[in-house]
């Protein structure tokens, strides 16, 4: 099964353009679901639709993943097999009995003002390597509210220092240009001539974000700034760099701003999706 399976992430990958993160996530969900059924004979074309719909059965029970979770694990395996009967590899699609799983919807999570700038100004700039950049990521994450693939992605000549933005571009190649307040930017400004400067080992190395090896930050590098960050100023709940965007989002509303603004600043492809911020103000 893994060698059809990889057949058919090639060609979401190749004729859909599917995200990189997608195709790891449709990676790892159907290699488990692979893994279910690695003792069964005859792979793919042998699961029944009750078989299906038990294994589907024990992602909800057993395994107690989020409704979500699941959507997404029967979306994948939907997508599969609809994938195996296109190709003319199975005569029954078991997966057409399946429902998509209702998704119980919560609000995005997001901090209070109060505890973002105790968060902001978390960082020891003092510091002027991991402190300065570990500031400027802190600031850029909030000022933008850009998400974390977006952020690491940045190169050092997306900032027009002379227009105040940045130009961010999503995985699906579409470009936004985002407007930097002053703090931000001066923020910004010391890190590429200090810290960015003392981390370089390359000087071809166009990322405008480095690690202490001198290359990419990563977004498990970027996750751990902010968990360190968030311990040393004792925010007790749960603060990923998520966070940040929905914090931005929340607080850009809850201070006028109009809902469409956002929507183009966080580069929302549905005003829906921007909407569900204003629950979060009113929360």
């Amino acid at each position: 099964m893994r060698e059809v399976i990889d057949r058919f992430l090639d060609a979401l990958q190749q004729n859909k353009k599917y995200s990189a993160n997608t195709i790891v996530a449709y990676r790892n969900d159907l290699g488990q679901f692979a893994d279910h059924f690695q003792n069964l004979a005859g792979a793919h074309e042998a699961i029944t639709d009750e078989q299906l719909l038990q294994y589907v059965n024990s992602l909800k029970g057993e395994r107690e993943y989020a409704s979500a979770t699941v959507a997404r694990k029967v979306a994948a395996i939907k997508s599969f097999y609809n994938y195996l009967q296109n190709q003319g590899l199975i005569a029954h699609n078991p997966s057409d009995e399946l429902g998509t799983p209702h998704v119980r919807k919560s609000l995005p999570n997001a901090i209070t003002e109060e505890e973002v700038e105790k968060l902001l100004a978390a960082p020891d700039t003092s510091d002027q390597v991991r402190g300065l950049r570990d500031s400027a990521l802190l600031e850029l994450l909030y000022a933008t509210g850009m998400r974390v693939s977006e952020v690491v992605a940045l190169n050092i000549g997306d900032i027009n220092w002379e227009r105040a933005n940045v130009m961010c571009v999503h995985e699906n190649g579409k470009e936004r240009s985002i407007p930097l307040a002053e703090r931000p930017l001066q923020v910004l400004r010391a890190y590429v001539d200090i810290s960015r400067k003392r981390l370089l080992v390359d000087e071809d190395e166009q990322a405008l974000f480095l690690n202490h090896r001198g290359q990419r930050l990563t977004r498990q590098g970027l996750w751990l700034i902010i968990k360190k960050q968030v311990e040393k100023v004792g925010i007790n709940r749960n603060v990923t760099p998520h966070t940040l965007r929905h914090s931005f989002a929340a607080h850009r509303l809850n201070n006028g701003s109009d809902v469409r603004q956002v929507q183009e600043l966080l580069g929302h492809a549905n005003l829906s999706t921007t909407q569900v911020y204003t629950q979060v103000t009113a929360k």
